[in-house]
């Protein structure tokens, strides 16, 4: 029996899970919102989390009913993500880790948005398209790495689509492209936007640039068809390189990961592909596809089952961490 307890604050979520052998104890989050057309800077992203992580800590041990002497390993996100948030949470991760005289290990984020997807949905060998505010990356698994088909050449699809909500001046609460998504559901009208797939890699910065000039007027289009248009355009680009993925990889399984995956939408479109190759396509909802601390705790205990565990100089942060960096040593062959 392993239990671990992750940390992660890559980004503007806080969040601290506790795992027991792949089952979710406690997965308390705390999201720090900024106000609508502002995004938010990293210095006070790091300083929200830590005004609140040791009451987080207390509310995840709490909910676990799990005292520090009975957990086994601390985890923490090494990255990617933004420097100030990352080393503010990893500063308090090391203490504790010192505090409870338990082993640290560092985990990739894309990893633990991969392995606790993996989890949830019980997918066996998909093709992942993970995509986040910060990240857009198109993967398949292959002799102990998670490989990289496919990914962004500029800004993430998120980042896209939570710079758009700026535009606008959407609310940030409960996040941007909720709020897009919403909107879009009444969009009438498709506005042509460039459509930029280069081989297996996508450019978003263009078709951002392209939106935004009808956003300043308004006068042939309404905001609903904007955001409609925006995340059909997006969407198809993902969906096109996703499948061309699965063609490549012969596979027949398609997971979708990352806070943009719980978009009911781009699920909706991605089955809409996957029926018609005879696939299944696998998703999760906001709880796991969010920023979450159960995602690096999960990962962390698989790492740590195969004795992967992060040596004191190493327990450093990076903000460029890519996916295929990390050996999968805990997969086995398929």
């Amino acid at each position: 029996m392993v239990v671990s307890i992750g940390f992660e604050g890559s980004a503007n979520k806080l969040g601290i899970g506790i795992i027991q052998d792949g089952i979710v104890l406690a997965n308390p989050r705390r999201t720090f919102i900024t106000p609508p057309g502002e995004g938010f800077k990293p210095v006070d992203t790091a300083i929200h989390h830590q005004s609140n992580i040791v009451l987080l800590l207390k509310e995840a041990l709490d909910e676990a009913k799990i005292h520090p002497e009975e957990i086994d390993v601390v985890c923490y996100t090494k990255g990617p993500g933004l420097g100030a948030p990352l080393v503010s949470v990893a500063v308090f991760a090391r203490t504790i880790s010192q505090l409870w005289r338990k082993p640290i290990i560092g985990v990739n984020h894309c990893i633990g948005h991969i392995e606790m997807a993996r989890l949830i949905t019980s997918a066996q060998n998909p093709i992942v398209l993970y995509v986040s505010g910060g990240n857009t990356q198109i993967i398949a698994y292959s002799q102990k790495r998670y490989r990289i088909f496919g990914e962004t050449i500029d800004i993430a699809v998120g980042n896209c689509l939570d710079r758009f909500a700026r535009i606008l001046k959407l609310s940030n609460y409960p996040s941007p492209g909720h709020n897009i998504e919403q909107l879009a559901k009444n969009g009438k009208i498709y506005v042509p936007l460039p459509y930029i797939v280069k081989g297996m890699d996508m450019s978003f910065s263009g078709v951002l640039t392209h939106i935004e000039d009808f956003a300043a007027t308004l006068q042939e289009y309404s905001i609903e068809d904007l955001c409609f248009s925006l995340q059909e355009t997006v969407f198809a680009m993902l969906v096109e390189t996703t499948e061309r993925a699965m063609a490549h990889c012969g596979s027949q399984e398609v997971l979708i990961c990352g806070g943009v995956g719980c978009n009911l939408r781009l699920q909706e479109m991605m089955s809409e592909m996957c029926k018609e190759r005879g696939a299944k396509v696998f998703a999760t909802d906001e709880r796991f596809c969010i920023d979450n601390g159960a995602m690096i705790a999960h990962a962390g205990a698989e790492m740590f089952r195969v004795g992967a565990v992060t040596s004191w100089k190493n327990t450093f942060c990076t903000q460029r961490y890519r996916t295929d960096e990390v050996e999968v040593n805990w997969r086995d062959e398929q």
